[in-house]
């Protein structure tokens, strides 16, 4: 997940460089991401990463063209909403919980999937 990893690489694309926020991640994962991105102005591109070994399947990288991209400081300074203008807590982010609260502080309270 991005939030454990405070660098987040710089990779080329078309020759414009482009922020890694998540790398080797499932489409669903990458998608989720992008649509949370998209609802906050910040632009994205899902990036295929081929397999690594034939039978595996493929990962992707979510990136963006915002080299000052920080989802660390986005999601910790709860800068990032959802679409009904709730704020995005570190374990929505990380689909662990469905609930915007408590905050990340609140370890009791908290309610996880699966």
């Amino acid at each position: 997940m991005s939030l454990l990893k405070f660098e987040h690489k710089i990779i080329d694309l078309d020759d414009v460089p482009h922020r890694i926020i998540e790398a080797d991640v499932t489409r669903e994962r990458a998608v989720f991401l992008q649509n949370l991105l998209l609802i906050n102005h910040h632009k994205t591109k899902i990036q295929e990463v081929p397999a690594k070994e034939e039978g595996q399947p493929s990962t992707y990288n979510l990136v963006t063209p915002d080299v000052t991209f920080n989802p660390i400081v986005k999601v910790y300074n709860r800068e990032i909403r959802t679409s009904d203008g709730k704020k995005v807590t570190p374990d929505y982010w990380n689909q662990k919980t469905t609930q915007l609260e408590p905050n990340y502080w609140d370890k009791n309270k908290k309610r996880f999937l699966g």
